[in-house]
């Protein structure tokens, strides 16, 4: 019921007529104050019912705004599709030159053609791939894969940046700081700032307060439409004074990747949530 209604229905005038004392007697049978409780009648509780519908009505308007100002990579599905393709056949030729022409800039400073030779000669030969589904993040995009080498198939993920340059990539089990990652992450997810501070190097733990920390991820969950769950997490960089992963997360609007940094003994020293989330 409209708000005019409603006064309409509550505010029924009343005429105050004076009596004789003869006609005084009329009063019991004109009484209008028993017929007044037609109010319980007209309540309008049983049209308010309405009001559940309203409140569906506005959230789902919420989520739509979220939907629509979420911001999202510049990188197109179809770019991504073709940048992960040159990387997965470069992979199954083992052709370090091309991996490492395809690496994003901090990537491609801290690593060289010799050193992803080297690794891509630990792992199993690829005969072939397909690339399963491409997920566009907030700043990067995330490429999950299948290849086929002697062991049968496997996963493999890559992770792109805006200009479809290679961040990380990973096949096989997940090492130990990757779920080192993970589990900084999932304490973030489920509000335990005293968990997730106490994985932080003691210089980080001073820069960063638990404010800063809740107020940075709880605008990135609003903004992403709510979390859903950590998915996985690649190591970009390991070894040295600065190891990167890169932790793939799930939220209602978006899949992205946070980058957390740790130090050479496995603290956390930054998170990069993103520079729309200062």
């Amino acid at each position: 019921m409209s708000a005019s209604l409603l006064a309409l229905s509550l505010g029924l005038p009343v005429s105050v007529i004076a009596l004789s004392p003869a006609t005084a007697v009329v009063q019991p049978d004109a009484v209008v104050q028993p017929d007044a409780v037609v109010q319980p009648e007209s309540v309008v509780q049983p049209e308010s019912v309405v009001q559940p519908e309203a409140v569906a009505q506005q959230r789902a308007v919420a989520q739509l705004t979220a939907q629509s100002t979420s911001p999202k990579t510049s990188l197109t599905p179809a770019q991504a599709n073709a940048a992960a393709q040159i990387l997965l056949d470069a992979i199954a030729d083992q052709d370090a030159e091309t991996i490492h022409k395809h690496l994003s800039d901090s990537v491609r400073a801290s690593t060289s053609p010799a050193k992803i030779s080297a690794k891509l000669k630990t792992r199993p030969g690829i005969s072939s791939s397909r690339i399963v589904d491409v997920n566009a993040g907030l700043d990067d995009t995330t490429v999950n894969a299948v290849v086929m080498t002697a062991n049968g198939e496997e996963p493999l993920v890559l992770v792109l940046d805006d200009n479809g340059k290679l961040h990380a990539w990973r096949t096989g089990e997940i090492l130990p700081l990757e779920q080192a990652a993970i589990d900084f992450v999932k304490d973030l997810s489920s509000a335990r700032w005293v968990s997730a501070r106490s994985r932080m190097s003691i210089g980080f733990q001073k820069d960063f307060v638990p404010q800063d920390l809740e107020r940075k991820w709880n605008k990135l969950v609003r903004v992403s439409g709510g979390f859903e769950k950590v998915k996985d997490a690649i190591v970009a960089n390991q070894g040295g004074e600065q190891q990167l992963v890169l932790v793939t997360v799930e939220f209602g609007n978006v899949t992205d990747n946070l980058f957390v940094i740790f130090d050479g003994e496995g603290k956390v020293i930054n998170v990069d949530i993103g520079k729309d989330f200062v």
